[in-house]
C-alpha cells in the first residue's frame, strides 16, 4: 500500500499542472500539447520543468515599474514632428504590426550603412565613443574582456575622463566573464556608470518570484542622440574566445543617423530607467536629427512584460509579403509553426525563398530540433544553405530588394516570448542592397541542402528530430 503513495501523488500532481497547462489563457494549442506531453511522458521531470519554465512569471513590481517607464517615455517621443503618413503599399501591413508590436511608428529620413562583418565594426564604434560630447549608451548581451571588447572599455574610460556620461547594460549572464574581470571595476571608478541585467543571485529563491532565465538580448549604442548601432554583433571578436571552435562569429552591425535614433535611444532609457529608477525621459526632448531623403525605419523592441503580440507576428507579415525573392540568414531556427508555414507558403506560390543556416551549430539540441522541420522547407521548395565560414550568427529578413529586417533577435520562441529583442524594420533600397549582397557573400561560404540528401540520413537521426521536433513549441 504504502508503495502505491509515491505513483499516487505523481499521478495528482501531474494532473494538477496539465490542468494548468490546459487552463491558461492566450496559449497556442501546439504548446499545450507538448507541455502535456512532457508531463505525462517524462515522470517528474516534466512537472518539474514546467514549474521553472513552462510560464513566464514577472514580479507584479517589476511589471508596474516596466509600464510607468513606458508611459513617461512614450509622452516624450511621440512628441517628435517625423511620424509617416503614408506608407508604400507592400510595406504598409508589415510596418503596421510593427507598430502594433513594438509601439513605435515608421519614420523617414533615415541614413543607414551597413559595417563590416569583422572587426573593423567595433572599430566604428569605439570611434563614435571618442568623438562623443554629451552621452553614450552602450547596451549588450555579450561584452568579452578581449581585443574589441578592452578597445570599448578604454574608449568607455576616456569619455568618461573628458565628462560624457557613459552608460553601460550588459547581461549578467551573457557577459559574467566581464563582470568578473577588473575591467569592469576599472569603468565604475573612471565614473561609468554600469549596471548588469537579470543578475542570478539566489537562483533557489528567485525562482519562486520571476524566471531565472530572463535575458537582454539587445545590442544598442546611442551617441549623443546624433547616431545608433544596432544589429547582432556582440561587443567581442569574431574569434568569440568563449566559444572558439565556431569561430569567426559571424555577425552584422548597422549605423543609422536620423529620426529612428529617437527610438533606439528610447528602447535604452526603457532598460536603464526600470533598472536603475533614475528618470532620464528628458534626454528625448527635442527632434532628432533629420537627412532628406532617407530610408523608412522602425524599432521594434520587445520582451515578457509587453506580450499582446509577438516579434514573430511582424516577420511574419514581412515573409507574407514577398512577390519576387526572399532571403532569410539566422543561427537558430526552431520558429513558431504559423511562421514556418509563412515561409513554406510563400516557397509554394513561386517566391524564391532562400534560408541560410550554420551547419555547424553552437547548440546541439537546437539545431537537431530544427532539422525536424528542414524536409518540410525542402519539399515546399525552400532553397536551404548551410553556412561553412564559422557560425552564422547574423539575423537578416530581404524582402525583394526593397524591405529588410535585422537585429537581436533569433527564430526561436526564447526570443519571440522571453527575451528582451530589438529588431530594426527598414524600408530602402540602398540598406537591402547591402544586406542582400552581404548574404550572397553567405551564400559562396555555404553548400546547398538538398531533399534527396535529407531522405538518406540513417533512420535514427530522423527519429531523433523528429522527436525532438515536437518540443519545438518549449523551445
Amino acid at each position: 500500500m504504502w508503495a502505491d503513495v509515491p505513483i499516487i501523488l505523481h499521478a495528482a500532481a501531474a494532473l494538477a499542472v496539465s490542468a494548468r497547462v490546459l487552463m491558461r489563457p492566450r496559449l497556442e494549442p501546439p504548446v499545450r500539447l507538448a507541455w502535456v506531453l512532457m508531463i505525462v511522458v517524462v515522470p517528474l521531470v516534466g512537472i518539474a520543468a514546467y514549474v521553472l519554465f513552462g510560464e513566464i512569471r514577472l514580479r507584479r513590481g517589476y511589471l508596474q515599474t516596466r509600464r510607468h517607464v513606458r508611459e513617461r517615455l512614450s509622452g516624450r517621443w511621440r512628441r517628435g514632428p517625423h511620424d509617416l503618413t503614408a506608407l508604400p503599399d507592400q510595406a504598409e501591413p508589415v510596418l503596421r504590426s510593427g507598430g502594433a508590436v513594438g509601439g513605435f511608428p515608421a519614420v523617414d529620413g533615415n541614413e543607414l550603412h551597413l559595417l563590416p562583418e569583422d572587426d573593423r565594426a567595433i572599430e566604428a564604434l569605439v570611434a563614435e565613443v571618442d568623438a562623443a560630447r554629451d552621452h553614450a549608451h552602450l547596451l549588450f548581451y555579450i561584452w568579452l574582456p578581449d581585443r574589441s571588447g578592452v578597445r570599448m572599455v578604454e574608449a568607455a574610460i576616456r569619455a568618461a575622463g573628458r565628462g560624457v556620461a557613459v552608460r553601460v547594460i550588459v547581461d549578467a549572464v551573457g557577459s559574467r566573464l566581464l563582470l568578473r574581470s577588473d575591467h569592469w571595476a576599472r569603468m565604475k571608478a573612471a565614473g561609468v556608470e554600469c549596471r548588469a541585467a537579470y543578475p542570478v543571485v539566489y537562483p533557489f529563491l528567485q525562482v519562486l518570484f520571476q524566471r531565472i532565465d530572463l535575458r537582454n538580448h539587445r545590442k544598442i549604442v546611442v551617441i549623443d542622440n546624433r547616431v545608433a548601432f544596432t544589429g547582432s554583433r556582440n561587443c567581442a571578436d569574431t574569434a568569440f574566445a568563449i566559444k572558439p571552435r565556431f569561430a569567426p562569429w559571424i555577425d552584422i552591425l548597422v549605423r543609422i543617423e536620423g529620426p529612428v535614433v529617437r527610438q533606439l535611444q528610447t528602447a535604452f532609457l526603457a532598460d536603464w530607467m526600470s533598472y536603475t529608477g533614475h528618470d532620464l525621459s528628458h534626454m528625448l526632448d527635442g527632434g532628432g536629427a533629420r537627412a532628406c531623403p532617407g530610408a523608412i525605419a522602425q524599432v521594434i523592441a520587445t520582451g515578457p512584460d509587453r506580450r499582446q503580440a509577438s516579434m514573430s507576428d511582424t516577420i511574419t507579415t514581412l515573409i507574407h509579403s514577398a512577390r519576387d525573392r526572399l532571403t532569410i540568414t539566422t543561427p537558430y531556427y526552431v520558429p513558431e509553426q504559423p511562421l514556418d508555414a509563412a515561409i513554406r507558403t510563400v516557397a509554394r506560390r513561386g517566391v524564391r525563398v532562400t534560408l541560410i543556416l550554420p551547419e555547424r551549430n553552437d547548440s546541439l539540441f537546437v539545431n537537431a530540433t530544427s532539422e525536424g522541420l528542414w524536409h518540410g522547407l525542402l519539399s515546399a521548395g525552400v532553397e536551404m544553405r548551410l553556412f561553412r565560414g564559422g557560425l552564422i550568427h547574423s539575423k537578416i529578413i530581404t524582402v525583394d530588394g526593397q524591405m529588410a529586417m535585422l537585429g537581436s533577435a533569433n527564430l526561436d520562441r526564447r526570443s519571440f516570448e522571453l527575451n528582451y529583442e530589438l529588431n530594426l524594420m527598414v524600408v530602402d533600397e540602398g540598406l537591402s542592397a547591402e544586406l542582400d549582397e552581404r548574404q550572397r557573400s553567405y551564400v559562396a561560404r555555404s553548400r546547398l541542402l538538398t531533399l534527396a540528401e535529407v531522405r538518406r540520413w540513417p533512420w535514427w537521426r530522423r527519429l531523433r528530430n523528429n522527436v525532438l521536433a515536437l518540443a519545438a513549441p518549449l523551445l
